[in-house]
């Protein structure tokens, strides 16, 4: 590898012609500058200048070398100036949160992305584990999660909670534990902690959602309550899932006599670097989902 500090040497002397002058721009000695030049010259094994009393000129492969270096240094000024920039609306960041919350909030980021076109986002919707694991590995910057963090990698902070309701097609008029039974479960990743969650305060009857026959399974949010509005079963959901529904006229939420929200954490990774964008996206999220 070309020693940089020579090469910069090398290319400064032959934009100048001069090593004195090269020497005062570098705050070099002339010694120093004649060094430089000679142990590149020695690490690539090839002359690169014709020297001739104090003048010189460029040899075919110190030419060469001057063109390349330059564009070989201009390159490395430029990584490290984009290293160093911190511009809250010019990057990459990359977010991920469970389906419901997703649904509600990519499309305020979109327009967040319109304003600042420099700024570019990742979003990715999984369940709580894999967000975890995501952060933990420093493959995302940011994570949405209904459950606090179980470990001590990652920081949590409560921003929102979100209601949990029960969803059955417009054909039922009237819950109750017999409906339910015989109506049977819609599946989805997180149904046993929304579940637990929601039916534990609202019937007495409820210990474990493999009470109910199992209906069908769906991995995919947009997805989940297509069953459901055709009375094959019902569901528990987050509310943001549930607007989202492209039918609601085939759906219907039963109010319940203990309303339950889950809490929405955002979360990071304690030893992540926490860039400008970083936090200004924080704030669009806490902001927009708070009001929520």
């Amino acid at each position: 590898m070309i020693n940089p500090l020579w090469l910069k040497t090398y290319c400064t002397l032959a934009e100048l012609g001069h090593f004195t002058h090269t020497a005062t721009a570098l705050f070099m000695t002339q010694s120093g500058v004649s060094q430089h030049i000679q142990k590149l010259e020695q690490q690539l094994d090839v002359a690169l200048l014709l020297r001739e009393g104090k003048s010189f000129t460029l040899t075919d492969a110190g030419v060469r070398l001057y063109q390349n270096g330059k564009q070989l240094l201009q390159a490395s000024d430029d990584l490290a100036t984009s290293i160093k920039q911190d511009d809250a609306y010019v990057g990459n960041i990359r977010i991920s949160s469970p389906g419901s919350v997703g649904l509600k909030l990519y499309p305020q980021l979109l327009d967040i992305q319109k304003t600042h076109p420099k700024l570019s986002l990742d979003y990715t919707f999984a369940p709580n584990q894999s967000i975890e694991q995501a952060l933990i590995e420093r493959k995302i910057d940011i994570g949405l999660m209904t459950e606090t963090t179980k470990t001590s990698k990652l920081t949590s902070q409560k921003i929102a909670l979100e209601p949990l309701v029960l969803v059955t097609s417009n054909k039922v008029k009237k819950i109750n534990w017999q409906v339910l039974g015989d109506l049977g479960f819609i599946l989805h990743p997180d149904v046993e902690h929304h579940a637990n969650l929601l039916l534990t305060e609202n019937f007495k009857e409820f210990e474990h959602i493999d009470q109910f026959a199992h209906k069908g399974f769906s991995n995919q949010i947009s997805l989940i309550l297509e069953p459901v509005s055709r009375n094959i079963g019902f569901t528990v959901l987050p509310l943001h899932a549930v607007n989202a529904f492209h039918q609601q006229e085939h759906i219907c939420i039963h109010p319940l006599a203990k309303p339950v929200s889950e809490s929405l954490y955002l979360c990071q990774n304690k030893t992540a670097f926490e860039s400008a964008r970083n936090k200004y996206l924080q704030t669009i999220i806490t902001d927009f989902l708070h009001q929520k």
